[in-house]
């Protein structure tokens, strides 16, 4: 079996489940037990200064949480990247990963130099993410760093796709309803 970690899950146009429609997710964890990811392209309209008081003084202050995903979505996820990729819980591309609670909030902003906080995650049973990968539910591509930092979310469905090229360049242009084209 091949293992996706530190791959991005493009969803195709078809995608039927509404969490997920052009979603980007990168994939953090991916094992016999299942997988673990974060949805890159989703901001709300919460500044995380509002929603975790918290990381006021560790985040612009203008920063958004992000939707990372239906799964716990009370709970905050924070990607950041490490100055010692060791210290991250989950790697999902270069030193770019998963806060850890052995980081703690005192000192994530020494030991990370970018961060994005999420609020809940994705995740998938034994088997599960795999059956969607073969109805084809989800395009894969290498994740790159700058993926996770991307400064237009809204539009890094489409960069990742053309990225990817081939026919996948005439799918990134695709309306989102492609009746009124």
């Amino acid at each position: 079996m091949d293992f996706l970690h530190g791959q991005l899950l493009v969803a195709s146009p078809t995608m039927s489940d509404p969490n997920f429609a052009r979603a980007v997710v990168a994939i953090a964890n991916h094992d016999e037990g299942g997988a673990l990811g974060i949805v890159l392209n989703r901001p709300s309209e919460t500044e995380v200064v509002e929603a975790v008081p918290e990381l006021e003084g560790v985040v612009d202050t203008d920063e958004v949480v992000f939707v990372g995903g239906p799964v716990q979505p009370a709970s905050i996820v924070v990607l950041a990247e490490f100055e010692d990729p060791a210290e991250a819980a989950f790697l999902v591309v270069e030193g770019i990963g998963l806060v850890s609670d052995r980081t703690g909030l005192d000192r994530l902003g020494s030991a990370t130099a970018r961060r994005r906080v999420y609020a809940g995650y994705t995740g998938w049973g034994p088997g599960q993410l795999e059956a969607e990968l073969e109805r084809e539910d989800w395009i894969v591509e290498p994740a790159q760093a700058e993926d996770v930092f991307d400064e237009e979310p809204g539009e890094l469905w489409g960069r990742v796709l053309a990225r990817k090229g081939g026919q996948f360049r005439l799918l990134a242009r695709m309306p989102v309803d492609p009746t009124v084209n």
